[in-house]
């Protein structure tokens, strides 16, 4: 099996008197595509927000490339190569797409003066690069605000990729998207694996979007993990089923 590019080994996160996260252990292999499934409230994100550094772990370990980064902030995770989006989009609406792409870069944003210092034609190559690749071109002058909220999707998912990530933790990336959508995202998603190099680890409640797009799901339930494989063997879990059907 491929080395894993992150480890997250005995993980558990409480709150007050909640148990958010109880022991959880998930792997993800460099290269691969990797589901996090589970009912709402099953602890989900909470997991992805100790992984990226968003609040430190009551116990266990989160290792990236070898590397232990439980303790360490989301700044200094970011430039190790790790990357996340969110359920709801982080974009700035009053500016354009090719905007947005400029100054999701770290070092391109530490060095602006105003909101109107010049970019090296590098950064915007690069940036009209990413959205063509994600569909988003014919429209890099236009404000993400005006986008429709699934491009804005498409956008964030562009933002990303800017950062070169060695890994992207997305967080129900096709949630609100109409079915067109959500099938030129995915064909996507797949490209920048093959193509980019970018291990995915993905948050979704589309059971046919990631039974699809996952080679491994991984799946919580009340903060534990139930059930883990391929996606055949999750898919006529009992448990899963149950875990499912008992959230409705």
């Amino acid at each position: 099996m491929t080395e894993s590019l992150l480890t997250a080994d005995g993980v558990t996160k409480v709150f007050g008197g909640v148990v958010a996260n109880d022991n959880v252990t998930v792997a993800v292999p460099a290269g691969a595509i990797v589901g996090l499934i589970g009912p709402n409230g099953s602890g989900k994100t909470t997991l992805f927000n100790s992984i990226v550094g968003h609040h430190p772990i009551d116990a266990g370990s989160i290792r990236f490339a070898g590397r232990e980064i439980s303790r360490l902030r989301v700044a200094e995770i970011a430039r190790l190569g790790m990357v996340r989006t969110f359920q709801q989009t982080r974009i700035y609406g009053k500016m354009t797409c090719v905007q947005n792409m400029q100054i999701s870069v770290p070092h391109a944003r530490e060095g602006l003066r105003t909101m109107f210092s010049r970019f090296p034609a590098e950064v915007t190559e690069k940036a009209e690069g990413l959205l063509e690749f994600v569909g988003l071109y014919a429209k890099r002058h236009l404000l993400a605000g005006d986008l429709s909220f699934g491009q804005q999707k498409l956008l964030e998912f562009a933002m990303a990729l800017m950062n070169e990530p060695r890994l992207l933790l997305l967080d129900e990336p096709t949630a609100g998207i109409n079915p067109t959508l959500i099938n030129g995202l995915m064909d996507r998603l797949k490209r920048a694996n093959a193509e980019l190099g970018v291990t995915l680890f993905v948050i979704e409640h589309n059971m046919r979007v990631i039974m699809n797009l996952a080679q491994h799901v991984y799946c919580l339930a009340h903060g534990q993990l139930l059930a883990e494989g391929p996606p055949d063997e999750i898919r006529g879990d009992q448990r899963v089923i149950d875990a499912y059907l008992g959230a409705h």
